[in-house]
């Protein structure tokens, strides 16, 4: 359910939608974020021994897995995880590596077992698809006993939420739920689940997964990676809010849309064709508020309360500035939803499996459709969409690969960074206030490093 927090002397009153409440200023180190922690390969493996290993991680979408014996897989680091539904509907995370000599049993990023079971290719090991060994070949000619039974797949914890199927490495983990505390009390009335994925790219970049996370924690570089975003959103810091939840790593970040904030000096004619695709969507004149941008924004947050109901979106669960706003919320330590009234671009790096100076980046846009529509324009993503259109996985180099507009221009930009932060010459990051959710980001990461190695 959305949050109802309340605050203040409003404590009597129940608030419609995301609560806009600050959250307190977590103390934070004023420790350098150095080039190595990018490129050093001791420190990629502290990485995978105290937090890969350790956190909360998505595997994919649950409606990937609609019937008994559906599976999907996915790697993260040199890991494979599989995730398949039993026939008692519930869904399972295993390692996936048959446990006679450590074949992988499955190859495919997606299928359906035949038979109900796994079945390794290289010497016919047959398991369940709630992980038990039902068969072997020749099981009479173990000296250990029959296997069958005892050498079952490893299960590690999986759980879901929002339409996504999470799994961890850490047998003695948090419940998701206390793990994603308190920000999907927050998202929960974006209802996610009912979404459809409609765009789904995955690039190999030249850059270290932390350049994204950091990049996503900051909007510092809007004007001038995204310049055509300050004519129809307040990226100015004054105009933003930024929430670091203490203990959690998990940060948001509240950006006005629906028109420039004060700082803006552009022409109003370049706001009203940023703005275009929304306009026309929701029947909107921009003209008696061109000289007071200001009231465009609350013009454009009516009409669409206004007509809501009539497009087929039920925005009941919203408050007027999530009509307009860029809500941006980054899970550690790596996943980045940023939250549209009618979608979610949703974002993940993860490490690459042998060479920190690469970075296995994914990019999904989750598209609401309105209710009896199956074609849509996604203004996000700048494309018509269908709701009977499975997305089609993209897969290749960053150079080969388009993310869309916008975080191309972010992708355009990891590549040089991460060079820079090679040269002898970086000495360092020297951060304004703003950038704080960095700097929160790497006190995260620190913190699991200053934890015991995950258990085996």
């Amino acid at each position: 359910m959305a949050d109802a927090t309340t605050t203040g002397s409003e404590s009597s009153e129940t608030i419609v939608g995301i609560s806009r409440a600050k959250a307190p200023e977590p103390p934070l180190s004023d420790k350098p974020i150095t080039g190595d922690r990018y490129y050093s390969t001791e420190f990629a493996q502290k990485e995978w021994d105290h937090l890969w290993t350790r956190v909360w991680q998505v595997a994919g979408r649950v409606d990937q897995l609609p019937e008994p014996g559906d599976y999907i897989t996915y790697q993260v680091g040199h890991e494979s995880i599989i995730c398949v539904r039993g026939e008692d509907q519930r869904i399972r995370a295993f390692y996936n590596v048959c446990q006679h000599r450590g074949n992988q049993l499955v190859t495919a990023e997606m299928g359906s077992l035949a038979g109900g079971e796994f079945q390794c290719a290289y010497h016919g090991w047959r398991f369940s698809d709630t992980g038990v060994l039902n068969w072997v070949y020749c099981e009479e000619d173990f000296p250990q006993g029959n296997p069958c039974g005892k050498r079952n797949l490893v299960e590690i914890p999986s759980d879901t939420w929002a339409g996504f199927v999470w799994f961890n490495m850490d047998q003695g983990c948090e419940s998701l739920s206390d793990w994603l505390a308190p920000i999907a009390n927050q998202l929960d009335g974006y209802r996610m689940e009912n979404m459809k994925r409609t765009h789904w790219v995955t690039v190999i970049g030249d850059w270290n997964w932390k350049c994204v996370q950091d990049n996503f924690n900051e909007s510092y570089h809007l004007p001038f990676v995204h310049p055509e975003t300050v004519a129809s959103m307040n990226e100015h810091y004054e105009g933003c809010q930024f929430d670091l939840y203490d203990g959690t790593g998990h940060a948001r970040m509240l950006m006005p849309g629906g028109g420039p904030g004060p700082n803006y000096q552009g022409n109003v004619e370049r706001t009203f064709k940023s703005l275009g695709q929304d306009f026309a969507f929701w029947d909107f004149d921009p003209e008696p508020y061109r000289d007071d941008m200001a009231a465009l924004r609350l013009a454009l947050q009516a009409r669409k309360r206004e007509l809501g109901a009539s497009k087929g979106y039920d925005f009941s669960s919203y408050n007027d500035d999530q009509l307009t706003d860029h809500y941006h919320y980054t899970v550690f330590p790596n996943i980045s939803f940023s939250m549209k009234p009618d979608g979610c671009i949703w974002l993940r790096s993860a490490p690459h499996p042998t060479d920190p100076n690469k970075c296995v980046f994914d990019m999904w846009y989750l598209t609401m459709f309105p209710e009896g529509v199956s074609e849509y324009y996604s203004n996000s993503m700048r494309d018509w969409v269908s709701v009977d259109h499975q997305a089609e996985h993209q897969t290749g180099h960053h150079s080969e690969v388009s993310c869309g507009p916008g975080i191309d221009q972010d992708v355009a930009i990891w590549t040089t960074q991460h060079a820079g932060l090679r040269s002898r010459g970086y000495r360092g990051d020297y951060m304004p206030y703003q950038e704080r959710r960095i700097r929160y980001f790497h006190d995260n990461i620190d913190r699991f490093l200053a934890m015991p190695p995950t258990p085996r």
